[in-house]
């Protein structure tokens, strides 16, 4: 397995219909894989969700796969947005982990995942895992 994918896992404002223009900027720097899911459990944080790595195999969080063509370059800008590597006051809000990610067509791949990394007490848990669903 490669320590390096080059897959990256995106659940939140990143997503195809985000109305986000890092969104613009991932649809320039990778291809879209397709739909997947990580085990996790998804919070909303404002207005944008928080993922939270879980071992349970029902905990799951939906979202997107995307192949980047460049991920040293891809990353470093995304960690920017994400506020969280070098340069950023520890302990960021993210954290960039790779995760296996379960594939729309059920391959399960290494990806990178940007992981919530702040206590969730009082966040609203998304009990369908869905940024984007509709309660």
């Amino acid at each position: 397995m490669n320590p390096e994918p080059q897959e990256l896992f995106v659940y939140g404002t990143l997503r195809k219909g985000g109305a986000n223009p890092m969104h613009d900027f991932l649809a320039r720097e990778a291809d879209f894989v397709g739909a997947a899911t990580c085990c996790g459990l998804l919070y909303r944080v404002d207005f944008y969700p928080g993922l939270v790595p879980s071992a349970a195999p029902d905990d799951r969080v939906h979202g997107e796969v995307y192949r980047l063509h460049r991920p040293p370059f891809a990353l470093a800008e995304l960690d920017r947005y994400e506020a969280c590597g070098p340069g950023f006051a520890a302990p960021t809000e993210y954290l960039r982990q790779v995760h296996t990610v379960r594939l729309h067509d059920g391959r399960d791949v290494p990806a990178w995942v940007y992981v919530y990394n702040r206590p969730v007490d009082g966040l609203e848990l998304i009990r369908c895992g869905d940024f984007f669903a509709r309660p």
